[in-house]
């Protein structure tokens, strides 16, 4: 943790309503989401025509999923943008803002008497209030009444598509909505974009987790060694930013990949759950980050297992590295994400060359698409709440190209101070993209076939750091051994 979230940890006042594990985690303030809706209601009244008076922002919460046809469900996580608004911890519940006032109405389940039970003592609303710090509570059966009540005649609700996934939101059901006036247009980029720029108390949160992250890394590598399986890098990682930092989640399925395992992008799925045994002579590729209050860190670090590098792992370690350091020192507000993209993709093929895996001229070796054959995914992706954070592609904003390489990249924006992106070149030798390769005359020309034999199995590398977008350049977040 760093000295000044330590500080804000213990400066934060005793009475607050916070977000904590234990004592030694990070309080979140529900100060921070309450600046949330400020914003968001802001944002809303200054870019829309919508009316102030008479129109609520309704958002629903996520809820609980049974896993199968038990009577188990999965682990709770609540809805991004629910979070992003109440910080609300419980599934089942509605918030609402009015547009007028910025009056925030928390709804929350009416449970029966006997969930105390199973539950323990139930909360009343006057505990959810002061819990959340919101202005009103009711039960979600009385959402229509009181929004008649409060003379609501337009609700603003959620709907639209994430760029990265092609999933919908959810948007608010309940009933009686048919009883007022709905526009489900408006609200979905307005949120996106509030989303897109970080608060400096969710900077605060971010830097923690992301923090904790590291430092789980940093014990997995001390931890790895020869004779260990993949899965219990995983075990490890997981157990110290749970233990530790109180990470109860991880933001995605850790990808935990060794030896030829590391050059599937998103392995560690159910049908490779991380179950080989890391061998000597292994490069180690983990993709791993922790979740805080919601928030995600998205790490990844590559070293060889055994603690020693080969020549062949340390050119292309350094390849990448350089890619990765180009990105770091030419990153800063009014850039394009795409230039960035392109600037990592050149810096490794030009590695690539000097190694005598390449040759040619690297701009054309651009114009013919090797750059996506050696890495096929985009430079890296906004984060936040999300690993894969919203407002990538939003209206205003540059659509996405149909290039290779820059067709992967998961935002093509304009960088604005404020935002959290991850910078993660990679190079890995995949025979399915190397197979197409060198029966494409316009690709093969530049690749020295002779020398790629021996990187076939090899695996690859990615370097991933979770970076703060500054009024000057990039902070890196992450604090991991990279040389």
């Amino acid at each position: 943790m760093t000295e000044s979230t330590m500080a804000n940890a213990t400066h934060l006042n005793i009475s607050e309503s916070c977000f904590q594990r234990c004592h030694h985690t990070l309080k979140v303030p529900m100060s921070l989401f309450q600046d949330n809706r400020k914003r968001l209601v802001t944002r809303v009244k200054t870019k829309t025509e919508i009316p102030s008076k008479g129109s609520f922002i309704i958002l629903k919460g996520g809820i609980d999923i049974p896993f199968n046809d038990t009577d188990i469900c999965w682990p709770f996580r609540q809805e991004s943008f629910f979070q992003w608004c109440f910080g609300v911890e419980e599934p089942g519940c509605y918030g609402a803002i009015d547009l007028s006032t910025g009056t925030s109405i928390l709804f929350v389940p009416q449970l029966s008497s006997e969930y105390a039970i199973w539950e323990g003592k139930l909360r009343t609303l006057e505990e959810f209030k002061k819990k959340y710090a919101v202005d009103e509570s009711y039960y979600t059966n009385e959402i229509t009444e009181v929004l008649k009540t409060k003379q609501a005649s337009l609700l603003l609700t959620l709907s639209g598509r994430n760029s990265d996934s092609g999933l919908q939101t959810q948007e608010a059901d309940f009933d009686g909505i048919n009883k007022f006036k709905v526009d489900n247009k408006v609200l979905y980029p307005e949120i996106c974009e509030c989303r897109v720029i970080k608060s400096p108390q969710e900077i605060k949160v971010l830097e923690y987790v992301i923090k904790i992250s590291s430092d789980a890394h940093k014990s997995v590598m001390h931890l790895v060694k020869p004779g260990l399986a993949e899965f219990q890098a995983e075990a490890a990682f997981m157990h110290y930013v749970y233990f530790t930092g109180g990470c109860r989640h991880v933001s995605y399925t850790c990808i935990c990949g060794s030896g030829s395992n590391a050059s599937i992008l998103h392995y560690g799925h159910a049908g490779e759950p991380n179950n080989k045994v890391i061998k000597d002579g292994d490069m180690c590729l983990f993709d791993m980050g922790g979740n805080y209050c919601g928030y995600a860190a998205d790490i990844t670090c590559t070293f060889p297992a055994n603690g020693k590098f080969t020549a062949d792992q340390k050119m292309i370690y350094n390849g990448v590295l350089a890619a990765r350091n180009a990105v770091m020192n030419a990153a800063k507000p009014n850039v394009a994400w795409t230039d960035m993209h392109l600037l990592a993709n050149k810096t490794m093929l030009a590695s690539l060359k000097e190694g005598g895996l390449l040759k040619g001229d690297v701009d054309d070796m651009i114009k013919a698409g090797l750059n996506e054959v050696f890495q096929p995914h985009g430079l890296g992706h906004l984060m936040g709440l999300d690993v894969h954070d919203v407002g990538g592609y939003l209206p205003g904003h540059p659509e996405r190209s149909a290039a290779p390489g820059l067709r992967k990249l998961r935002t093509s924006r304009i960088l604005q101070s404020g935002m959290v992106l991850t910078i993660e070149p990679g190079c890995y030798f995949i025979d399915y993209l190397l197979d197409a390769a060198l029966s494409n005359p316009d690709q093969a020309k530049f690749i020295v076939a002779e020398e790629l034999k021996r990187f076939r199995d090899w695996g690859g590398i990615r370097i991933e750091d979770d970076v703060l977008i500054t009024e000057t350049g990039v902070r890196n977040l992450t604090d991991v051994p990279r040389t």
